[in-house]
């Protein structure tokens, strides 16, 4: 039985001809053998969201256990995301070339060995190392391939099926993932969350056997590396410049900027303004070379003309704006029901569950939708209930809040969502052929992870700044804590504000000589501070919830949203 269906699955030479589904795509395919590509390649997009959960749900722990502090753990995230948005369109581009399921299996032996570096980490330099960078280079080759022969495999009423049902998987990762980083965490170890990823690899591999491959042709088989540089190059630059703002200051240098052991402050200027213009002045390089390598004939890493199709940018700018929001809430939630509720790990990602399970059911629920509503009306809607949730959460989190109380906005969160997440990825990939499919997929993600990046950057500075000033402000104005004492206990707590809201190392060291009443209205201070920096992130979240909404604007009003082949028009607004 099982040779029949390798049989039924067995690539043939036509899969690889330009603008053609291969001839055992799911268009000719039936019952289990159809849908079985859309199950591995929903598979690996779920390892990736749940190690992503497993993060923001064993906080606590993680920064207990590696001896770090929240914003240590922050820079695990960011890193992550900044790897993946400097190598995505590589990613893409060599799936284009090279094979989409060949890179997409040479990904997951990647994400395999970082997620087995990451759960041995003993620093978060380690751990940086393992899940930022080897597992990132991993989902790099792994996420533009899941969605790149999506397309391949599917087309019509079958892709929108398929996209539904890959959202609806998403959802399901992350209304499982933390619930599963959860449990491993509270009765194991956080490390066990990363070992099971070893195993599911081995499942990607087994089930990648029975996909069709997708090479685009049409394309010399080269690569752009002067591209691939500058890209990597710019991105990293630019995205660095964001995240350290909340360090060294957005234009004026807050403090010295120090490399390899040397101070200084060029022109009394931060880091951050240099890192950002050297950053857009290599990507403005970039797209100059990229240019030029097509008129010479030669196979560019992003052609220039993508960025022309209305439709794919206006869908890539709401993915992106998506995630900066998306980025705020499943931070600073867990932030604030460790660090004020003293939750554990498990009861986090129990908390979390409203939020997912709606997700869950409301993704694949869109494609019920589509017979009655376009594509664009469903991303405006769920982008809607978003900004309302958001700013219902601004007013629902308090020192003493529970999560029984965030519950309704988790919920209307997750609606929203639920319905952006299958219909955008949709509506931007059918904006472009099959054979761009991949190059679409890497330029979407790259745009994605980007978001994700500034929000992690953004938010986490928001929350981080509004701790430290309301922890200081707190202190003086409380009646509990001595006049002489407060400006040497607020000097104190400013120097290990990170670590205040979950009781790191350094905090409790410089709370061992001060007397228990002090260290008790510490503990309210702290409380209330970390309350108001979650709320106050969150509501940055509803700031890109209505900035994805103004972009969502320029996508098509119709249900016709297949791009054809390259001879199609670019998609307007309507």
């Amino acid at each position: 039985m099982v040779e029949k269906v390798k049989q039924v699955l067995k690539p043939s030479k036509k899969s690889t001809e330009i603008g053609e589904l291969p001839e055992n795509a799911a268009e000719y395919r039936h019952g289990l053998a159809k849908w079985i590509p859309m199950v591995v390649l929903s598979l690996a997009l779920m390892i990736i969201i749940i190690d992503t959960t497993v993060l923001n749900v064993s906080l606590k722990t993680i920064v207990n256990d590696l001896g770090t502090d929240l914003q240590g753990i922050q820079w695990v995230i960011t890193a992550y995301s900044l790897t993946l948005a400097a190598l995505t369109i590589t990613g893409g581009r060599l799936g284009d070339l090279f094979g989409r399921k060949k890179m997409f299996m040479v990904g997951a032996v990647i994400f395999a060995v970082g997620s087995f570096i990451t759960s041995i980490s003993h620093s978060v330099g380690m751990m940086i190392v393992g899940e930022s960078v080897i597992e990132g280079v991993g989902a790099a080759l792994m996420m533009p391939a899941t969605a790149s022969l999506l397309v391949s495999n599917y087309k019509g009423r079958d892709r929108a099926i398929a996209f539904g049902i890959w959202g609806g998987i998403a959802g399901a990762a992350s209304a499982i993932g933390p619930i599963i980083g959860g449990f491993l965490t509270t009765n194991y170890s956080w490390r066990w969350a990363f070992r099971i990823n070893i195993f599911v690899a081995i499942v990607l591999l087994l089930g990648a056997t029975l996909i069709a491959e997708a090479v685009d042709r049409a394309e010399k088989r080269e690569l752009d590396i002067p591209g691939v540089v500058l890209s990597v190059v710019g991105l990293l630059a630019f995205v660095y410049g964001i995240i350290e703002s909340s360090t060294y200051g957005w234009f004026i240098a807050a403090k010295d900027y120090t490399l390899f052991g040397h101070s200084f402050t060029p022109l009394g200027l931060s880091i951050a303004p240099i890192a950002m213009t050297f950053g857009v002045l290599v990507l403005g390089l970039f797209a100059w070379w990229e240019k030029r390598t097509e008129e010479k004939g030669h196979t560019p890493l992003v052609s220039l003309h993508m960025f022309r199709n209305v439709q794919f940018i206006s869908g890539s700018s709401v993915t992106a704006l998506l995630s900066l929001g998306m980025v705020g809430l499943v931070f600073a939630v867990p932030v604030f029901l460790q660090s004020v509720q003293k939750l554990d790990a498990l009861h986090t990602g129990l908390a979390l569950l409203p939020m997912s399970l709606v997700v869950l059911i409301a993704a694949p629920g869109s494609a019920v939708l589509s017979k009655r509503f376009t594509p664009k009306r469903i991303v405006q809607v769920g982008l809607g209930i978003g900004f309302f949730a958001s700013v219902l959460m601004y007013f629902l989190i308090t020192p003493t809040a529970t999560a029984a109380h965030l519950a309704p906005g988790l919920m209307l969160f997750g609606l929203g969502m639920g319905f952006v997440m299958a219909q955008a990825s949709n509506v931007t990939l059918s904006a472009v052929s099959v054979e761009e499919a991949g190059e679409a997929s890497g330029i979407n993600n790259t745009l994605r992870q980007v978001g994700s990046s500034f929000g992690s950057a953004i938010i986490g500075a928001v929350l981080l700044t509004t701790l430290a000033s309301s922890l200081s402000a707190g202190i003086y104005d409380s009646n509990a804590i001595p006049a002489a004492a407060k400006p040497a206990i607020a000097q104190k707590i400013a120097t290990a504000s990170s670590s205040v809201e979950f009781g790191g190392a350094k905090q409790q060291e410089n709370q061992k000589s001060l007397p228990p009443y002090i260290t008790t209205e510490i503990e309210r201070i702290a409380h209330e501070a970390s309350a108001k920096g979650s709320s106050r992130a969150i509501l940055v979240t509803s700031v890109f919830m209505l900035a994805a909404l103004g972009a969502s604007t320029f996508l098509p009003n119709t249900h016709d949203i297949e791009k054809k082949g390259k001879e199609a028009t670019p998609a307007t607004a309507h």
